[in-house]
């Protein structure tokens, strides 16, 4: 099981390319750091857990291809994708998974650390609509262990987020 660290606030964040990106655009955030367990089957409900945080209010970056096009998915860890509706959102007709490879190369980021912030090169993005529902919601802060914590409407304004109902179940 994961141990959770002390939260640092942004004068003491942990930089990485999301934290940076959060920092230079003034919005305010809130790091969370945990210490990753490498057999967690999941790093989305391993985050929640360790952080105390329910997981619909933790999101997770998926990173698909819309029509041929890289295309960044942001749900809850509790959901699915629904790529139906995610080909939808981003005027597509179809979506599929990403390769690994080209996740990693594109975003310049690990799986499992992948953040809708301060990607390498940024890509089209859709939020699932139920993180309106929240105050504040988490994704991946740029690496395993660390989450990002912000408004969704910072989080939407930062990526340039469509907001769409892409998550089931």
């Amino acid at each position: 099981m994961a141990k959770k660290k002390q939260g640092r606030q942004r004068q003491q964040q942990a930089a990485t390319p999301a934290t940076l990106a959060a920092g230079r655009a003034g919005v305010a955030f809130t790091t969370h750091s945990y210490e990753h367990d490498p057999s967690a089957a999941s790093y989305g409900a391993e985050a929640a857990e360790a952080l105390g945080i329910e997981p619909e209010r933790v999101f997770k970056t998926l990173v698909t291809e819309v029509d041929g096009a890289l295309t960044v998915a942001i749900v809850p860890v509790s959901a699915s994708l629904d790529l139906k509706a995610l080909a939808s959102a981003a005027g597509g007709k179809r979506a599929v998974m990403a390769d690994p490879a080209a996740v990693e190369r594109t975003t310049g980021y690990v799986l499992g650390g992948v953040s809708p912030l301060g990607q390498r090169k940024p890509l089209p993005t859709v939020l699932d609509a139920s993180a309106a529902a929240y105050e504040t919601v988490c994704v991946s802060a740029g690496r395993r262990g660390l989450e990002i914590e912000l408004a969704p409407g910072d989080l939407a304004a930062l990526t340039g987020a469509v907001s769409a109902a892409v998550a089931r179940g």
